[in-house]
């Protein structure tokens, strides 16, 4: 088995939870596990991180048909079309390209399971991890 960190090797860099009390989660994850929030959407939502990961938490529409609990986890990888290509070509639906106004997960796409994950060539947000940030 290779190093985790081989180059060009997707990395799993977010989990989202959709939430009754994303503040109250964020509070929680916070005092904690010492996570740090860097974005707020207006409804509510909120977005933390541990300097590697980032954990969204979704606030639940109570008119939506979106369950509590687990949502999506995503992949911070180098190409997203070389990944789409490939997800294509397993036999998997092409990924779908995301329009909201968060600055990160440019496509959304489904395991043979149906449970969703994101792409993002640019990240999740947050704090960059230690090591990056003494690099750069």
């Amino acid at each position: 088995m290779s190093d985790a960190s081989t180059p060009g090797r997707p990395k799993l860099r977010h989990l989202a939870i959709v939430a009754r009390d994303p503040e109250k989660l964020a509070e929680f994850y916070s005092e904690i596990f010492g996570m740090e929030l860097f974005h707020r959407d207006p409804d509510g939502s909120c977005f933390l991180s541990d300097g590697y990961l980032s954990l969204a938490l979704i606030k639940h529409q109570l008119d939506g048909d979106t369950p509590l609990g687990m949502n999506h986890f995503g992949f911070h990888v180098a190409d997203t079309s070389e990944i789409s290509a490939a997800l294509v070509a397993s036999g998997a639906e092409e990924p779908a390209e995301r329009f909201t106004n968060r600055p990160f997960a440019e496509y959304r796409a489904m395991d043979p399971e149906g449970n969703w994950f994101d792409l993002s060539a640019h990240g999740f947000g947050g704090p960059r991890p230690a090591a990056e940030a003494d690099e750069g």
